[in-house]
């Protein structure tokens, strides 16, 4: 999943670099939809894979505020406290 993503990546990166050396040259048309399609491929395919290969394994639980969650916090601070005396 990885190299997808990084092969994806720098597909998307050259599509944009190609579309702004077609707009520089001269054809505005197709370097202004060259770059539209990169932008629009990183928005709705790339970053969507990505946030997905990212989180796959996580536990949403783990990110929220719960009671639990703010009293380890709590104690932690507590515990830093007295390790700086």
């Amino acid at each position: 999943m990885k190299y997808i993503i990084r092969i994806l990546f720098i597909l998307v990166i050259i599509l944009i670099c190609i579309g702004y050396y077609f707009k520089n040259s001269g054809d505005h048309p197709t370097g202004d939809k060259l770059v539209g399609i990169g932008i629009l491929t990183t928005s709705f395919i790339l970053m969507p894979i990505f946030i997905y290969h990212r989180w796959k394994n996580k536990k949403v639980k783990d990110y929220m505020l719960t009671e639990e969650n703010l009293k380890k916090m709590k104690d932690y601070e507590k515990n830093q406290g007295r390790k700086e005396l």
